[in-house]
């Protein structure tokens, strides 16, 4: 019976104990308080990865926006490069500036040069050795210019003339006249000196040439070869780019054509070039 007591006695103290716990809201609070309380370092981690994730996200967005900034960019460029005249581009400038180094390394290349003239046109056509600056082939005048008809030969310093027409085979060992070449006054010798100085041993400046007022101009097809029309290096193959002189070059930088202004004409000097096939300059006989 003592046990029964006890027990019961027991039973109504928890229960007791529970109803005082359940009337009491400080007692609530310091339950809900203990079991609301979290790890600190458990804190620290959420709010590390937090900030990661919002790191992550703000680089992505950056990264797309820059994307974007530069697809404009690129389609910006596209559409400006069909409207000239306009700067030239780092590209563009880079193939300006190897464009004479091309002949060079090359070697020599056949070249047709057509020289205004009051009495008609000059026709030279040629072949041009940028290494040893020499040319040799023939003269023609067109209208009424044909005292000139002959065979021609050039060199930086002196003009050779033949009154032979035919330039296949070596040059004739005699019959040639000479004189030097002119430095001015003479749109054929001014035409003659410019397509010697198309050839260097060096590449040029390209940023120079862009700073000096390099042009892009338009495109065009020459013979089957997509170009672009920039004005570059002046007659004299210095960087100063005075609009005098203009290039037709491909995308891998070789020259087809050059357009210059001359002071004593009107027009301009024009020299096409790989219009017929290349022969070697030989050397003229002396006598």
């Amino acid at each position: 019976m003592n046990s029964e007591i006890f027990t019961h006695s027991s039973e109504r103290g928890e229960a007791q104990m529970t109803m005082k716990r359940s009337r009491d809201p400080l007692m609530s609070r310091r339950v809900r308080s203990a079991k609301g309380r979290q790890d600190p370092s458990a804190v620290r981690r959420k709010g590390i990865r937090s900030r990661w994730a919002m790191a992550v996200l703000a680089g992505l967005t950056i990264a797309g926006v820059a994307t974007a900034l530069l697809i404009g960019a690129d389609d910006d460029a596209g559409a400006q490069g069909d409207d000239g005249p306009r700067a030239v581009t780092s590209e563009e400038a880079d193939r300006l500036a190897l464009t004479r180094f091309r002949n060079y390394e090359a070697g020599g290349r056949a070249v047709t040069i057509t020289v205004p003239n009051t009495g008609g046109e000059l026709t030279v056509t040629a072949s041009v050795d940028f290494r040893a600056k020499s040319g040799y082939g023939t003269v023609q005048g067109n209208g009424r210019n044909t005292s000139s008809d002959g065979l021609i030969q050039w060199t930086l310093t002196t003009v050779r003339f033949h009154p032979e027409i035919d330039s296949a085979g070596p040059p004739p060992a005699s019959g040639w006249s000479s004189r030097p070449l002119q430095t001015s006054g003479s749109a054929l010798d001014t035409a003659l000196s410019i397509v010697l100085g198309l050839g260097s041993d060096r590449p040029e400046n390209a940023l120079l040439l862009a700073q000096n007022g390099a042009t892009w101009i338009s495109r065009d097809e020459l013979s089957g070869h997509r170009t672009d029309v920039m004005t570059g290096p002046n007659a004299h193959g210095t960087n100063d780019t005075s609009g005098t002189v203009r290039y037709w070059i491909a995308d891998d930088g070789t020259m087809f054509r050059v357009q210059v202004a001359v002071a004593s004409e009107p027009k301009p000097v024009l020299i096409d070039f790989d219009t017929h096939s290349y022969v070697p300059v030989q050397p003229v006989p002396s006598g």
